[in-house]
């Protein structure tokens, strides 16, 4: 299981625990209220409690009212406007800018959160409705307090007893504090931990959260990071007891310990990062959490790989990359498989990388032109629009009619198909992988390397040519022309048929089509390539397509649409040239990185495998 799925199932399990948790205390007494902040009900962290018939509100949550706070159980301070409260184990309560009429109950540790008396808030005039009983409502506040209240000014301290002076009599008793004292400090302190931010962002199915923790100084921190979250300590940092649920449902509990404070941050699996900054110091702590596996991840457009470029167009997404730096690659599975473009673009060493040509589903075979290295795998229906890319990462946009030709002393001939089944009556070319059987009984087949000068292995009968060897299986009594041992002399070429282009300069190449603009200009044109455009295949849908804009290569995608919104989009957008690959269900863009390295897709719904891909590499890693 990966560490988002993890996530996302501990995502559950703590909704799930939060939700029970909250009816349990609910059920503890009918006296506990769900809050509403404007009308707004809030989560069930935020509902009050009940202990000894008193109604309690847990401190962290009062800024959401409009109270300034310091959530501290030895000095809790509580303002609002020009009325303050402020509590001590030793003082009690006491009242400033107002008299305080009547008592007020202590406040409460519970479950590690700080709580104070509803009857506090009264007294400091936050308006609480009372038309809606079972539910606690207050009214929206003009603005909510960030900052945390600075300590309360301490007592002076007492003078030493002269010796031999009586000693002075025992203060009045006190009655103890139901709020736990402070552990006892054993270091000086360097800093305070003043204020906790948080925010959450969603971007399609990722979602980030930080939480800053702002501190009054510059301190050390030292992260232990556990199988569901992770405690940052900082040592010689004062704090105040705290435990809150987060708006993704995470929970962070702030712990004073004998040498400082323990921040712990429960994730349920997410992966998190932590840094810090300066004026004002504080620990960033970054949460990213893959949260919908169904749903692609999208890409980081703050987060680029160097010399790639994200624009935007309304429904047009479009990725360019530095010629300088990257060249295009076509990228094939194994013969008669499909498989993921993100597993093809890290198979190669690239970048980024788009779905190839259109394949038959069934046998995850291409229809259409795929030349790698440059031999020509799979034949060309020699109509369809084309890519090419020449050594030096030149691209090629046109019309060619690649084919093999064998020649000899005897003149030329033309290679049928290009195919690992064989038939009598043609002469087919295959490139091998090493485990694809070629040829037949009554059969002959040459391996021949391309462009050289002599045959380099005859056999009859099945064989399996190892991979990268261009192997020609073929009848004898049809074709007696051509030689049947080693060492015959024959040259194999590739003819690509075609003068709109250098084609005898392309590596790469593959067909797809339709050509979409050429030259700046829409330049559809489906009955000059064979589409019929009352098929599935020119429906409004997902489309993608290489082009080149600005001079450099680009990968585009369009959220839906027909091939003749797409070519517009793109002549729109200022590209130059542009093929569409095979769009619908296997439309792919991805780039690698993305939030958290989980890599992005431009496409928002998950493409089916394809046989092959245009992959980007980065030049050092072409070389190979």
């Amino acid at each position: 299981m990966t560490w988002w799925q993890e996530r996302a199932k501990g995502r559950a399990r703590q909704t799930n625990a939060g939700l029970l948790l909250a009816l349990s205390l609910l059920a503890g007494s009918a006296a506990a209220r769900p809050v509403a902040i404007g009308g707004a009900v809030q989560s069930a962290g935020v509902a009050s409690r009940v202990v000894g018939g008193v109604e309690l509100l847990a401190v962290w949550t009062l800024p959401r009212v409009g109270i300034s706070v310091r959530n501290d159980p030895n000095d809790l301070r509580l303002r609002l406007g020009g009325r303050e409260l402020r509590w001590s184990p030793a003082q009690g309560w006491r009242a400033l800018g107002f008299t305080l009429q009547g008592t007020l109950s202590a406040p409460q540790v519970l479950n590690g959160s700080l709580h104070a008396p509803l009857d506090a808030l009264r007294a400091l005039n936050v308006p609480v409705k009372v038309d809606s009983p079972e539910v606690l409502d207050f009214a929206a506040p003009t603005s909510v307090p960030t900052a945390t209240l600075p300590p309360s000014v301490p007592a002076p301290a007492s003078t030493p007893r002269p010796e031999g002076a009586a000693a002075s009599p025992p203060p009045a008793e006190v009655a103890p504090s139901p709020v736990a004292p402070p552990p006892t400090q054993t270091f000086t302190p360097t800093a305070n931990l003043d204020t906790v931010r948080v925010s959450r962002t969603m971007y399609r199915s990722v979602e980030v959260q930080r939480v800053v923790l702002e501190l009054s100084g510059a301190a050390a921190h030292a992260v232990t990071r556990q199988s569901a979250g992770l405690t940052v300590t900082l040592p010689g940092v004062t704090s105040s007891a705290s435990t809150q649920t987060l708006p993704s449902g995470d929970t962070l509990t702030i712990v004073p310990t004998a040498v400082g404070s323990a921040v712990s941050l429960t994730t349920g699996g997410g992966r998190s990062e932590i840094f810090t900054l300066n004026d004002p110091a504080r620990v960033v702590i970054d949460t990213t959490t893959y949260t919908e596996e169904g749903v692609p991840p999208p890409i980081n457009p703050d987060s680029l790989p160097p010399g790639v470029t994200y624009r935007r167009a309304g429904t047009l997404h479009l990725l360019s990359f530095d010629p300088a730096q990257y060249a295009t690659k076509v990228v094939s599975a194994p013969l008669g498989r499909a498989v993921d473009v993100a597993q093809l673009v890290r198979g190669a060493g690239g970048v980024a990388g788009m779905n190839g040509g259109y394949f038959d589903p069934a046998s995850s075979l291409p229809v259409d032109l795929v030349t790698v290295g440059g031999l020509m795998t799979a034949g060309s229906l020699e109509r369809r629009a084309t890519l090419g890319f020449t050594a030096s990462g030149e691209a090629l946009f046109g019309y060619p009619r690649p084919r093999y030709f064998l020649s000899g002393a005897f003149g030329s001939v033309m290679v049928n198909a290009v195919r690992a089944t064989a038939a009598p009556s043609l002469l087919t070319a295959f490139v091998g992988d090493g485990r694809t059987r070629v040829g037949d009984s009554g059969l002959t087949t040459l391996y021949v390397p391309l462009n050289g000068r002599a045959v380099q292995s005859a056999l009859s009968g099945p064989n399996v040519p190892p991979p990268g060897t261009l192997s020609f299986t073929f009848d004898p009594a049809r074709y007696p022309q051509l030689p049947r041992f080693a060492g015959a002399p024959l040259s194999a070429t590739l003819n690509w048929q075609a003068h709109d282009q250098p084609w005898p300069d392309a590596v790469d190449a593959l067909s797809a089509g339709p050509l979409l603009v050429q030259g700046g200009r829409v330049a559809l044109n489906p009955a000059r390539e064979g589409f019929d455009t009352g098929t599935n295949i020119w429906r409004a849908t997902r489309q993608v397509a290489y082009g080149t804009l600005g001079g450099q290569p680009t990968l585009a995608y369009l959220e839906h649409g027909t091939p003749e919104t797409f070519a517009a989009a793109l002549a729109g957008a200022g590209l130059r040239d542009a093929v569409r690959m095979d769009s619908g269900s296997s439309a792919t863009v991805y780039l690698q990185g993305g939030y958290a390295g989980l890599g992005g897709y431009l496409n928002t719904v998950w493409s089916r495998p394809v046989p092959n891909a245009l992959v980007l590499v980065p030049r050092v890693n072409a070389k190979r």
